[in-house]
């Protein structure tokens, strides 16, 4: 029989589910990946970190990024240290959440950020990164990745109409809290980590040079991560993150660090997308006509909202947009041909119409 070493911190923010799904592995160790460098993976196991490979198994049988693991997993290991060679990953217990993009440059394939978290902090700053189209696609993907997304405001001190800016935000993140932090305040960063209960998992997303590695110190209470001052030709921060890591909160909650984003790629899944724009869905049902493609029909209501300003240009067309982008990544083919359909019907439609007219 094995004993197994005890754990402070690999094990917290498992749920029965997890709990079990490891007990099912008695030869084999439990981990919690941390970080990943190229082929390698440091891994908390016990009290110790260690670093670890993966199988030939798991290598030959994965089909896609999302296969091999990720910062944040929960993993099962041959031996409970390195001191003899590298530990071997052997299992990828399953994933209660996972936050991915589609990776840049049109690779049909995901480029996982954290996985098993219970909120994404998505930080924008209020100077030159301020972005609501941005931050609208962030707000799919966290939606769709299964945890609770949070919008966190950074540089107030640099914003002179920070009201407005919150309002802005407040009118696309529906449903969703809005934090506002100043690296000159501890307000916004004391109302973040009050959020944070023992045991929960926490991952920081946004651009380059918004403030996810201050807020990191902050919640750690240590100058742990490299910060830089902004640039003084373009009031942004300069990029000091280079890679995906999990630490450990003086709480016991956990906090995952990531890289800047230059591409926010979105997925076949068109969830995210609809629960981000609920407030552009609830005028579907008000059409005339129930198979309404809202571009040319009479009696369409999102036609009458733009009209009356209801419902804003900016935000209807990054609607379309989203969902158009995953549409197209569903099935091409099967989206322009039932498009085209939908056209000649619309065309149809109107030429009807015209004659109805005195």
């Amino acid at each position: 029989m094995m004993t197994k070493p005890e754990s402070l911190w690999n094990n917290a923010g498992m749920d029965e589910l997890r709990r079990n799904e490891a007990a099912g592995y008695p030869d084999h160790y439990l981990a919690r990946v941390i970080s990943q460098d190229k082929g390698f993976y440091h891994v908390v196991c016990g009290n110790e970190e260690i670093v670890a490979e993966i199988s030939g198994k798991i290598r030959f049988q994965a089909r896609q990024s999302t296969d091999y693991p990720a910062v944040g997993d929960f993993v099962m290991l041959d031996r409970p240290c390195d001191s003899s060679g590298h530990a071997i990953i052997h299992h990828i217990l399953s994933r209660r959440s996972l936050f991915s993009r589609k990776s840049a440059g049109g690779q049909n394939d995901a480029q996982v950020v954290a996985a098993n978290i219970d909120m994404v902090l998505i930080c924008m700053s209020l100077n030159e990164d301020f972005n609501l189209r941005r931050l609208e696609r962030y707000l799919a993907l966290a939606w769709e990745s299964g945890a609770n997304p949070v919008v966190v405001l950074t540089k107030a001190d640099l914003c002179e109409d920070v009201a407005r800016k919150v309002l802005a935000v407040n009118h696309v993140a529906l449903g969703v809290d809005v934090i506002v932090t100043s690296a000159m305040h501890e307000d916004g960063f004391a109302s973040i980590a009050a959020r944070i209960k023992p045991g929960d998992t926490i991952a920081l997303i946004g651009s380059s040079g918004v403030g996810k590695s201050t807020l990191v110190n902050r919640l750690l209470y240590d100058e742990r991560l490299a910060t830089k001052a902004i640039r003084e030709k373009d009031g942004r921060g300069r990029h000091t993150t280079t890679r995906r890591e999990l630490f450990r909160l003086p709480n016991g909650g956990f906090v995952i660090d990531t890289p800047g984003m230059r591409e926010i790629g979105m997925w076949e899944s068109t969830e995210g997308v609809n629960k981000t724009f609920s407030d552009v869905e609830t005028f579907f049902g008000n059409c005339r006509f129930s198979d309404c493609t809202h571009t040319s029909e009479p009696g369409c209501a999102i036609h009458e909202a733009l009209e009356q300003g209801a419902l804003s240009h900016k935000r209807w067309a990054s609607y379309r947009q989203l969902m158009a982008e995953t549409s197209y990544q569903d099935d091409k083919d099967t989206y322009l041909a039932e498009k085209t359909k939908k056209f000649k019907q619309i065309a149809k439609l109107n030429r009807q119409e015209k004659k109805k007219k005195p």
